[in-house]
């Protein structure tokens, strides 16, 4: 576990400490409010430099140096419009097969200055490329693609006609204070206007969650 005094990367920090507690960097991802390639991002800083690195997060210059070839950089991109539901591990294995030696965290430093860090992000680059070239599809595409269309008709939106008919309610773990303990935040997002209200609680309970909608939301 990492610890720090230092207020601006507190909440960086917690980030990776909440990942190792759950080992599950996707619902620490989650409960943060962050995606998985701000918690990559952070842990690759880590790793190199220590936790004060993150301090200079946003100053980091990249080493031009450390870019992998050309032709390697083409081949990942190809690969990974080819094969979209394909994760970075089986990428790179998959292209060493071809004799093209990239490495998994390679495969998704690639991805990241092409935009197709994630499944979603690879799809729409083949849509694009379907509706510019109009290629033939293969098996594997034609897959990833109906997939999508599943999981979007599975999670589909829900209208709501006015403010108030319907909100969004979840608990996320905001970090660790010293002399109070764990700090819960509850937010309720109305569906309909967006408008959000929070509150912090230092216990997670069905009793926390209802005394936000009691004192901010319904009196709002």
């Amino acid at each position: 576990m990492y610890q720090t005094n230092n207020p601006i990367i507190k909440r960086k920090v917690g980030l990776l400490n909440l990942a190792e507690e759950l080992n599950n960097v996707s619902k620490a991802c989650k409960i943060m409010g962050v995606s998985r390639d701000t918690f990559y991002r952070h842990q690759e800083l880590v790793n190199d430099g220590g936790i004060d690195a993150l301090i200079n997060q946003n100053r980091r210059v990249p080493n031009v140096k450390n870019r992998v070839d050309e032709q390697i950089e083409s081949a990942v991109v190809e690969y990974a419009i080819e094969y979209p539901a394909h994760g970075q591990h089986r990428s790179s294995n998959e292209l060493r097969k071809k004799g093209i030696f990239v490495s998994g965290s390679g495969v998704r430093s690639i991805w990241l200055r092409h935009n197709l860090e994630n499944f979603t992000k690879r799809l729409k680059a083949l849509e694009d490329k379907i509706a510019t070239e109009g290629i033939i599809l293969s098996e594997s595409q034609i897959s990833a693609l109906e997939k999508k269309a599943q999981d979007d008709e599975a999670c589909g939106e829900i209208e709501t006609a006015h403010p108030g008919s319907l909100g969004s309610q979840d608990t996320f773990y905001v970090g660790h204070l010293k002399g109070v303990g764990r700090v819960y935040q509850q937010t309720y997002i109305d569906t309909y206007s967006k408008v959000v209200h929070c509150k912090l609680y230092t216990t997670k309970s069905a009793i926390t969650a209802a005394d936000l909608l009691n004192d901010k939301v319904l009196p709002f």
